[in-house]
């Protein structure tokens, strides 16, 4: 598995150091691991403590997926190697992450990385968190186009889409747009999740949905856009509601402003049946569906399932006139 940015791993730079003592940490990490060791099996045991909270239980589970994450390891490595000793720069990381998760921060935002497809990515609060249905967009694009082509990621947020599609495809470019330069910022960090050979093919640039793709001629377009309506944010889950950014989640006109919106601008980009395809809101698949097909500039429009028989995807072809 190719990786981001996993974090420091337990023999990588750095000193290795006796006590967690030597080591900068968050305040309250650290006044409980002032007379612990430096081995994975000591920071286990600490972070299984602290990450228990108020229940006073160790939340053994939580620390080995932690310490795994930050340091890259198998799932259960961290119980494996317990003697393993660990240098000071992944010490700090993993009181950081622990730090993170302790104040509500989802998992992978804690860790900084998320898993998708065959890619390790770096992730933070500036990006949504990719989904595992969305790996099934790339499946499905991959597919219809037979991986050719030059093909456009319009909204693409930590690069996820477009960098699976560079990844496993023969495509001649791959566009990733999006409004916010910090997305922009996370996704070219993310091309270090790629092959050498395979960074060339990405393009980024920034602005609002189709904008950026003026003058390209492409012939597939992919987006995964916000597409849920505003007043549904107190129906969304607090990791989602509290933590992911609004702007990649909501979108005005019940959700479908920005559906209509790369539907429009891509019947300016997209060649003469050309794809495209949209992860929309499985409660509104139809309607999405219904958008497209009003807007008169495309055929074949199809409505794909989920793993989970949900209404989740929509392709269409853009007409031949």
């Amino acid at each position: 598995m190719n990786t981001a940015d996993a974090g420091p791993g337990p023999r990588d730079s750095g000193p290795y150091v006796k006590s967690l003592r030597d080591v900068q940490m968050p305040a309250d990490i650290a006044s409980a691991v002032t007379s612990a060791g430096a081995t994975v099996g000591e920071m286990l045991d600490v972070l299984a403590h602290e990450l228990g909270g108020a229940t006073g239980l160790p939340a053994r589970q939580e620390a080995r997926d932690l310490i795994a994450a930050v340091l890259n390891q198998p799932r259960f490595w961290p119980s494996a190697h317990r003697d393993e000793l660990l240098a000071a720069s992944a010490l700090v990381a993993l009181a950081e992450a622990a730090e993170r998760l302790r104040r509500g921060m989802p998992f992978q935002y804690a860790v900084r990385r998320a898993d998708f497809r065959s890619l390790t990515l770096y992730v933070d609060e500036r990006v949504l968190i990719p989904r595992p249905e969305t790996e099934l967009l790339v499946d499905l694009v991959l597919a219809e186009t037979a991986g050719l082509g030059v093909i456009a990621d319009v909204g693409t947020g930590s690069g996820a889409i477009a960098l699976s599609l560079a990844a496993e495809g023969r495509f001649e470019r791959v566009i990733a747009t999006d409004v916010s330069s910090d997305a922009l910022a996370v996704a070219r960090h993310n091309l270090r999740a790629l092959p050498e050979e395979r960074r060339a093919l990405l393009q980024f640039r920034a602005g609002s949905f189709c904008a950026p793709l003026a003058g390209e001629r492409v012939g597939a377009l992919v987006s995964n856009p916000p597409y849920i309506d505003p007043a549904e944010a107190p129906g969304l889950p607090s990791m989602v509601r509290n933590w992911e950014p609004s702007w990649a989640l909501f979108a005005a006109e019940g959700g479908m402003a920005a559906i209509a919106a790369i539907a429009s601008g891509g019947s300016a980009v997209l060649l003469p049946n050309a794809l495209l395809a949209l992860e929309v809101d499985a409660r509104r698949a139809a309607e999405a569906a219904a958008l497209i097909v009003g807007t008169g500039a495309y055929q074949q429009v199809r409505i794909h399932k989920d793993l989970t028989g949900r209404e989740r995807f929509v392709m269409a072809r853009r007409k031949e006139s």
